[in-house]
């Protein structure tokens, strides 16, 4: 996991518990063949640099292409 990704993904969800839910889901969501939200990072030669499926969907999140919505309990 990119470090870099993670902290950019952390000012968009404060929230350590929720962030590593989302990006859980979301990585599971790309291994199955989901195409990624967000233009990959390519290298000098145009080619698109090899990224875990955790570093697209920390991306994804820090792009705010993932959304998610606080469940809230009816009283």
């Amino acid at each position: 996991m990119n470090n870099a990704y993670l902290a950019k993904a952390l000012e968009k969800i404060s929230d350590k518990n929720i962030l590593v839910n989302l990006a859980a889901k979301r990585a599971g969501q790309l291994s199955h063949n989901e195409r990624p939200l967000v233009d990959l990072p390519r290298d000098r030669d145009g080619k698109p640099l090899a990224l875990s499926f955790i570093d697209i969907a920390l991306l994804e999140i820090a792009a705010e292409k993932v959304k998610w919505e606080a469940f809230s309990p009816e009283a």
